[in-house]
């Protein structure tokens, strides 16, 4: 299939009826929080855009950015990669291997100059010249900075392009580095996690093949869409916290009954993501409501700021109580107090009816 055809070409090639791409539009705008404006919108972009054609290329990294971005749900990973993008690279999972893919490279940064998207996974580590990572027989480093010349932009996928993750955590041996450290003339979309939740990363590349633009970022360079708010604004869970009521240990009744996990070492105070409203495995889950707390992963550094279950200290409540472990005492002061005051109340009523019915 030519990059120069619209997704609506291809779909309509397919056998797919306008009604269904009428639906499948409101059903993906929708998934992204678009209103009916965005679905029109996005309909009319897929169906007279052309294809955005995407390198997609790998680094230091265990391919788990790839692992969940074939599991999207909305939209499906298969519409994104066969109709909706121009997927002309990808040495994960593409046939072709040896000169054939590096042939393609060649061909789709001289055709395509300055409208492919290069799509990193994984990062370069510079020490040694390069030479921990080694790609069709150079460095990836330098690889990256080729491809990166012509390119429309660059999206780092998960933890390891965005920050350096795991790779990159003291003491870093082989000088494994952010994208954004080596490439600094292009503009970089950074989806970070460890890795990205897959509507999160089909989201992205959707927002782009529709309005022909890169989504609102934030300071860091992640897209505010999925990146503005933190897990803990918005975990079912949350109430617990506010009330004071934690799991302790491990599967004591606390946890039983779904208290906070903050104790145990939850980051989803601190954690920027949208794990509590978009969630994993097609919205089914993530991993708080499993019992497990946030390890942070979407957060620069997270491998170097201590074990996943220390906890976070001086988490504030809306800046009356200090921190977690005089939540419970301040709520049973209030709770005693309150009784203490209605029975004093109850008391005053009570002497002042007698009195009433003695001057009667």
């Amino acid at each position: 299939m030519a990059a120069t055809e619209t997704f609506y070409d291809v779909i309509r090639r397919q056998g797919i009826t306008r009604r269904s791409f009428t639906k499948f539009c409101s059903l993906t705008a929708a998934s992204l929080g678009f209103g009916p404006a965005g679905a029109k919108a996005m309909e009319q972009a897929l169906e007279t855009k052309e294809r955005v054609p995407v390198i997609w290329m790998h680094g230091l990294e265990c391919t788990c950015c790839s692992e969940s971005f074939i599991r999207s749900a909305h939209p499906l990973v298969k519409d994104v990669v066969l109709s909706m993008i121009s997927l002309d690279y990808d040495d994960t999972i593409m046939a072709a291997a040896g000169k054939q893919a590096e042939a393609i490279l060649e061909e789709t940064k001289a055709k395509y100059k300055g409208k492919y998207i290069l799509a990193v996974e994984g990062n370069p580590p510079l020490n040694e010249d390069g030479m921990f990572c080694i790609d069709g027989g150079k460095p990836f480093v330098e690889k990256l900075k080729w491809m990166a010349e012509d390119a429309m932009a660059i999206i780092a996928w998960g933890a390891c392009a965005s920050w350096g993750c795991v790779q990159a955590a003291k003491p870093n041996p082989t000088q494994a580095t952010p994208i954004d450290k080596v490439i600094k003339d292009k503009p970089i979309i950074k989806v970070p996690g460890c890795p990205p939740i897959a509507e999160v990363m089909t989201g992205v590349v959707t927002f782009i093949t529709t309005f022909g633009r890169l989504p609102e970022l934030d300071r860091q360079g992640r897209p505010q869409m999925f990146y503005s708010q933190r897990i803990h604004d918005k975990c079912y869970r949350r109430p617990h916290f506010d009330a004071g009521q934690f799991v302790e240990e491990w599967d004591d009744e606390g946890a039983r009954k779904g208290y906070c996990l903050y104790k145990m070492g939850c980051k989803g105070p601190t954690t920027y993501n949208a794990c509590s409203t978009v969630r994993w495995n097609g919205g089914v889950s993530f991993p708080i409501q499993s019992g497990h707390g946030c390890i942070g992963c979407s957060e620069d550094g997270f491998w170097d700021k201590g074990s996943f279950y220390d906890r976070l200290t001086t988490i504030n409540q809306f800046g009356i109580e200090a921190n977690a472990d005089q939540i419970g005492r301040t709520a049973a002061g209030v709770v005693g107090a309150g009784i203490v005051a209605h029975a004093a109340i109850t008391a005053v009523k009570r002497v002042t009816t007698k009195r009433e019915k003695t001057d009667a």
